[in-house]
């Protein structure tokens, strides 16, 4: 009876011993679990923190740079506007696009300006002459009008109180006027003229430029010699007070 009972007691025993066996090793593949690499040392987590974004540039060329993650590497791309070596609005350096603005700037001549002469009642003894820019671009009125009267061979006298203050500048469709004192104080040597030839001074007052222009005079126009012509004026009563 008693090996029975002792048989029992050891048979419990070897039970119990049993069931802290399974929970033991349930406990320990739990843990296994939730270490995959079961290798028992802790796993380091790392972060690398991007690198910051270049700013782009307003005042010439921008540029960006992408990071590459398969070498490391960067790819850049950029754009910019002062690459050309030009700044707008001016000319390339050294490619002559830039002229002078004088040398540029054309002179009226017979080939873009048409003239006419007119009488007017107020100066007496007077034609008016006004020259237009029929061209396409300014032109430049340079000095006074070379005239000559019929078969004359020097030209009519300027009137050099009548300089401007500056070249006439003509831009298309706008006029200059010069005044034409047809009689002196001495009218001895008077006669009537039939026909006025204008022509234009170039920049440096040297002779003339172009061709001159061929007026068939009003009826009864009188001169001397000692008959005068103004500088151009901008203004038809400046070019009349002479």
């Amino acid at each position: 009876m008693r090996t029975v009972r002792t048989r029992t007691a050891i048979a419990a025993t070897a039970a119990l011993l049993t069931g802290l066996s399974l929970t033991a090793c349930q406990s320990d593949d739990t843990a296994k679990a939730a270490d995959p690499a079961g290798s028992g040392k802790a796993t380091a987590t790392t972060s690398e923190t991007p690198a910051a974004t270049p700013s782009s540039g307003t005042g010439g060329s921008s540029a960006s740079a992408t990071p590459d993650t398969d070498g490391g590497k960067s790819s850049g791309s950029g754009s910019g506007t002062g690459g050309s070596g030009k700044e707008p609005g001016k000319g390339t350096s050294g490619g002559g696009s830039g002229d002078d603005s004088a040398a540029a700037l054309a002179t009226c001549t017979s080939a873009n300006t048409k003239v006419v002469a007119s009488k007017v009642s107020r100066p007496i003894n007077h034609l008016l002459l006004t020259a237009t820019n029929t061209g396409s671009r300014p032109c430049a009125a340079y000095g006074a009008p070379l005239l000559q009267f019929d078969d004359e061979q020097s030209p009519t006298q300027f009137i050099e109180d009548s300089h401007p203050q500056a070249v006439v500048m003509l831009d298309p469709g706008q006029s200059a006027y010069a005044s034409v004192l047809l009689q002196g104080e001495d009218i001895s040597g008077g006669r009537t003229a039939k026909v006025l030839r204008v022509s234009f001074a170039p920049r440096n007052g040297s002779g003339s430029v172009g061709s001159p222009v061929k007026l068939t005079l009003p009826a009864d126009t009188f001169k001397t010699d000692d008959a005068a012509v103004s500088y151009w004026q901008s203004d038809m009563s400046d070019a009349l007070v002479y």
